[in-house]
């Protein structure tokens, strides 16, 4: 069976290069939106059919088994606090279960069994890693305790819930001097996975986002707070438990792909096409995976998206309000992460060679013009000849302005806003030099984070970003062994026919900005190198999660190459679908390792690891 992990990545390849051999010759080919067939770019009834069954069908899968919905609720602050258990005669735990709530610190537990002498028996770290994950503790004593004595010795840690199980595994009933810790023992999992407990960097960001519901300050402050704030809305609505924490990035990566459709439906036109790109991006494994943990990169995708589809939308229609919400977008996506600014660089450079090339266009306008109108019998040469750029000049200062207070003004009033739980946490008013401070402050810290103090750092999924162009090494978020011979992992990287696929298509699409001077070419372009070029000079640790913005630009890129096909081969439809089934295949085919759905070990290692460095 080991021969299936060299026949299907040849496969794929082979199929990839059958799709790009069928490509047109790009020196002569007709350029997508060109061709003499007039495609509708404007959204109709049609479209409605495409958009609710992709999105239905793939809101499906995203949030199957997205997480338990039975977790405490309720958490302690345990620093001066003694909590003390008094389980029934004749009792004794063989275990204990203990849920940490957020903060960090140390635990003793002790036992007696009068109530009055009691027994250290272990001590218990809660560190920012053992953050809402349920732990069992198994004390090595011959004690059968009829109290149970809890007590932070260090640091401000919560704490959630504590639940002694009998020599079955089943809770023991017990009364506590602090009934939160114990009012919720039915919440207690058979063993604990990512199904009842955070996983990887949830452990920050989950947290984060329930202490800025309830006015803590927050522990990550790595990254600006609108994503943090964005998951609590659906704490809000379904508790905090994983699917409610996991909520909000699950339904935007949900949106993003009307959102998407609407995108290729202006860039291309028809509706074949956008529902062929749509389905890549539905397919892909990064866009999966990515938007169901409880992480922030899925609102900074989610806005990225917006900029560039309103961006277009003023590029083509003209449409100020457009440029408006693109600016809007900008802001938001700022707040939420980083990584948006990256894009609002490849925003500003469109905008900039839009009015260039407007201002050339001009001056060539009225060059033509002067040359044509012939002499006036008084000898004016040239009169009535348009003023060539110096009559756009009006218009450019306009949209300059417009730009200042959209890209700038705006976006720094979203960003200062979006601090409001930090403020709320330290009691200070928004309007307070206090409140200031602290946003400023924040920024030093961030980039100072961010540019030295993880340097020399390593991790064993870290990769850089040559390794994501070719899926060298994923990110393994989840491997658990829930029964002997079965193994469950979840690992985020892009889908080979999108990754590999969107790869060869980047040189078409070079070759068309620069031969063709194709400006739909060059916008794609733009939006993918400006999300990627920024990373090549990073030393710090990254890893294949950060190349999630440019599989939007990947897609858009192969849709690109759909379009060639559809002005140029009368039999596009086949090569267009064959490459989409392709993705969708694999996409089933990897769907263990992407939902961390139980797999055979062997199964696991004969099908799906395509390279050495996959480690599922």
């Amino acid at each position: 069976m080991k021969v299936f992990a060299y026949f299907l990545p040849l496969l794929t390849v082979l199929l990839l290069l059958v799709y790009f051999m069928t490509l047109p010759d790009l020196n002569r080919c007709l350029l997508p939106g060109k061709g003499g067939r007039a495609r509708s770019r404007a959204l109709s009834r049609r479209d409605a059919l495409p958009i609710l069954l992709i999105t239905g069908l793939y809101a499906c899968t995203a949030f199957f088994r997205l997480g338990g919905m039975r977790d405490p609720q309720s958490f302690v602050p345990m620093a001066g606090q003694v909590a003390v258990l008094e389980l029934p005669e004749g009792s004794a735990p063989s275990s204990i279960m203990l849920y940490p709530g957020v903060g960090m610190g140390s635990y003793d537990l002790s036992y007696s069994e009068n109530g009055q002498e009691y027994f250290s028996v272990f001590s218990f770290t809660q560190d920012h890693i053992a953050v809402l994950k349920w732990t069992a503790i198994t004390p090595e004593t011959s004690l059968r305790p009829r109290y149970i004595r809890i007590c932070a010795t260090s640091g401000e840690p919560w704490l959630g819930e504590v639940v002694p199980l009998n020599g079955d595994g089943d809770p023991i009933a017990v009364s506590c001097n602090i009934p939160q810790l114990c009012d919720e023992a039915d919440t207690v999992p058979l063993s604990q996975s990512f199904q009842n407990s955070s996983y990887f960097d949830e452990i920050y960001h989950a947290r984060t986002a329930w202490e800025h519901l309830n006015g803590v300050w927050p522990y990550e402050i790595t990254h600006p707070p609108l994503g943090k704030e964005i998951m609590g809305l659906g704490i809000r609505l379904f508790g905090m438990t994983p699917f409610g924490w996991r909520f909000s990035g699950t339904l935007f990566g949900t949106l993003m792909l009307p959102l998407l459709y609407v995108f290729l439906k202006k860039l291309f036109g028809g509706q074949l096409l956008p529902s062929l790109g749509t389905l890549l991006f539905a397919s892909d494994f990064m866009h999966y995976v990515q938007t169901r943990i409880a992480t922030i990169d899925t609102y900074s995708v989610f806005f990225i998206l917006l900029m560039y589809l309103f961006l277009w939308i003023w590029l083509s229609e003209d449409k100020l309000w457009a440029l408006a919400l693109c600016g809007v977008s900008f802001g938001l996506g700022a707040a939420a992460k980083w990584t948006s600014i990256y894009a609002g660089a490849g925003l500003a450079l469109l905008w900039a060679v839009h009015w260039i090339l407007r201002f050339i266009k001009a001056r060539k306008d009225s060059a033509g013009a002067a040359d044509r109108r012939p002499s006036s019998p008084e000898g004016d040469v040239g009169a009535g000849v348009p003023d060539g750029p110096s009559s756009l000049l009006p218009a450019f200062l306009k949209n300059v302005l417009f730009c200042l207070v959209f890209f700038i003004a705006v976006p720094l009033l979203i960003y200062y806003l979006s601090y409001l739980p930090y403020g709320q946490a330290r009691g200070v008013s928004l309007f307070s030099g206090d409140y200031l401070r602290i946003v400023l402050d924040n920024q030093n810290y961030m980039f100072t984070y961010h540019s030295k103090s993880v340097l020399g750092a390593t991790h064993p999924y870290s990769s850089n970003w040559y390794h994501w162009l070719i899926d060298y090494r994923p990110i393994l978020y989840v491997l658990e062994y829930p029964t002997p011979g079965l193994r469950s992992s979840i690992g985020a990287f892009l889908n080979p026919v999108l990754c590999w696929g969107g790869l060869l298509s980047l040189p078409v699409l070079c070759w068309m900005a620069i031969r063709r001077r194709d400006r739909l070419a060059a916008f794609i372009l733009v939006g993918y190198l400006s999300q990627l070029l920024p990373w090549v000079p990073v030393e710090r640790l990254t890893f294949a999660y950060h190349y999630f913005p440019s599989a939007l630009f990947l897609v858009l890129s192969l849709s690109y190459t759909m379009a060639l096909l559809r002005e140029n081969r009368s039999s596009w439809k086949l090569s267009a679908l064959s490459l989409t089934a392709g993705s969708i295949a694999l996409f089933v085919l990897f769907f263990p390792v992407l939902n961390g759905l139980p797999i055979k070990s062997e199964l696991a290692d004969a099908l799906l690891k395509w390279l050495p460095s996959w480690p599922f």
